[in-house]
Order: C-alpha cells, then sequence, then structure tokens
C-alpha cells in the first residue's frame, strides 16, 4: 500500500471520496491491465506510457466530483473510481467511465 493511504481503510470495492481522489491518483505510479503505465501528479499532469511512448495529458476533479481527465486536442472523459484492496491493504483503484460504463483497473507499482 502506498504510505502517503496508510491512514485509509477502505473495503474492496468502495467508492473513492472526492476528497480523496487526489491523494489516491498521486500515490503512485500505475500498471494497467494491459502493461501500460501511468502518473498522476498534483500540478494536474498526467503521462500515459504504451510500448514505451508517452502521452501527455490533464486530470482534475470535475464539478461532479468525479475524476475526469482531457488528453489534448480535444478528448475529455469522466470516471468513478473505487478502490481495488486484498488482504487489508489498498492495493490500486478501478476506473468506471461515467458515460458508458466501461471499466479498467490499475495497480500502485
Amino acid at each position: 500500500m502506498p504510505r502517503s493511504l496508510e491512514s485509509l481503510s477502505p473495503a474492496d470495492g468502495d467508492q473513492v471520496a472526492t476528497k480523496n481522489l487526489v491523494a489516491a491518483l498521486t500515490a503512485g505510479r500505475f500498471v494497467y491491465d494491459d502493461g501500460s503505465e501511468q502518473v498522476f501528479d498534483h500540478s494536474g499532469a498526467t503521462t500515459y506510457v504504451e510500448r514505451g511512448h508517452p502521452t501527455k495529458g490533464e486530470w482534475y476533479v470535475d464539478t461532479d466530483g468525479h475524476f475526469a481527465s482531457f488528453w489534448p486536442p480535444s478528448y475529455r472523459a469522466s470516471y468513478d473510481l473505487h478502490w481495488m484492496v486484498e488482504n487489508g491493504s489498498i492495493v490500486g483503484l478501478r476506473f468506471t467511465h461515467c458515460g458508458d460504463g466501461s471499466q479498467f483497473t490499475g495497480r500502485y507499482a
């Protein structure tokens, strides 16, 4: 579990509260099921790396309290985040697209 999340004790599948979105996203590097990786910076910048190719974007908490991302020139998406907890330890996040309900998971590296 990332050290910055040690004070939290969610159950697996609990929704990440709006007040904890920044901490959840910036706690460490994420590795996704397909092997791609992503880092979220406190500044709102994000870097997604797929097959060694980095893409720069932006992230923020939207007016509805969801995690949102922007990828230039025009792609925007909002997600609900849920904790992934194994043996009492936070190991990652489940991302659910607010529009179509598609999901993916990211584990803290």
